[in-house]
């Protein structure tokens, strides 16, 4: 198997690395807009850089994986849908929903394979406390809060292309809930904070948000995330039940410290950044990835769990815009189908 992999950033850093090291992942062709980045890669991991990006679609590959800048995502989604060949994107597949709904529809027009880089589908927590809830071992559901905060602001220059605070973040929660309830969102209430760095202010964005989601079978969820958590890298999710409730995500490197007499000890080494701490998820995607391309597992995150997602943090956005209720229906959906 020959996997070309297009983007060399930090991201596509550690995919071509993880790749490198599996045993069924063949050989690798690196990619990149700056084709030296992709060359310095290349020769750490014993792979062969491509001069161009369209080089992966001529030198003849088995698959494709997309961890380049999400402005490029969509079109090279399709052109490897068109092309024949699986492809992994990070999210998300485009920058808007109708970019995503375009991109969608051509992969399920193409009969096209195409798996989204959620990876906490594969974190051992969320996979555990996933089972738990569909087992019925805490009962009906009543509450879910999640969680997440990143220990400082990303640079300035990325904020006015990341898509916002629900939709560059927060979508991964809105894609855990779902994922781990097996409920759908029926309507969200949500609002934002931009009090902290003025560069949220300037690209109109937040830097911190809260948001209030309504399960189709009653169930609440809080979900809740911020740019500016000085303590380390936090993300979490409590579900509690008529029975009992867990937490995902909460261990010894969770930088939160008690106040209570006989509360747990601070985190000595709290998490710095979603590399560290999801890093066995991220190597477990691309490993379901490899398996799916060889016809030896299924889809564990098509196109329209994206979507699905993405439609939640529209929704989101555009509750904290107006300042009301915003039920899903309001957010369009389009043609693409689960094939996708």
């Amino acid at each position: 198997m020959r996997i070309g992999l297009i983007g060399t950033g930090r991201i596509g850093t550690f995919h071509a690395a993880a790749l490198s090291r599996h045993p069924q992942a063949g050989s690798l062709l690196l990619a990149d807009a700056e084709p030296a980045r992709a060359a310095a890669l290349a020769d750490r991991l014993g792979a062969t850089a491509a001069p161009t990006v369209d080089a992966v679609f001529t030198w003849g590959v088995d698959a494709v994986v997309i961890a380049c800048s999400t402005a490029a995502h969509a079109g090279l989604i399709v052109r490897a849908a068109r092309a024949g060949l699986p492809v992994f994107c990070e999210k998300p597949v485009a920058a808007d929903l109708a970019g995503t709904l375009e991109a969608l529809y051509e992969v399920s027009a193409a009969g096209g394979v195409l798996q989204l880089g959620f990876m906490r589908r594969f974190d051992a927590g969320y996979r555990t406390a996933r089972e738990l809830v569909r087992s019925g071992a805490l009962g009906r559901l009543h509450t879910v809060r999640t969680m997440t905060a990143d220990p400082a602001p990303p640079p300035p220059g990325y904020l006015p292309t990341s898509g916002g605070l629900y939709r560059d973040c927060l979508v991964h929660d809105f894609d855990m809930v779902r994922w781990v309830t097996g409920r759908e969102v029926v309507d969200v209430y949500a609002t934002g904070s931009d009090a902290g760095p003025p560069a949220f202010r300037e690209a109109g964005d937040v830097d911190t948000a809260a948001a209030l989601l309504t399960l189709d079978d009653g169930t609440l969820v809080t979900a809740t995330g911020t740019r500016c958590n000085g303590a380390g890298y936090d993300v979490r999710m409590e579900l509690a039940g008529e029975l009992d409730q867990v937490s995902a995500g909460l261990d010894d490197r969770t930088p939160i410290a008690s106040t209570e007499p006989l509360g747990p000890p601070p985190a000595r080494k709290p998490w710095t950044g979603f590399l560290e701490r999801f890093a066995p998820a991220y190597e477990a995607e691309l490993d379901a990835f490899v398996r799916l391309v060889r016809g030896e597992g299924p889809n564990p995150c098509p196109g329209d769990e994206g979507l699905a997602a993405l439609r939640i943090a529209e929704a989101c956005e555009l509750s904290r815009r107006e300042r009301r209720p915003v039920a899903l229906p309001e957010i369009a959906t389009g043609r693409p189908s689960a094939a996708a």
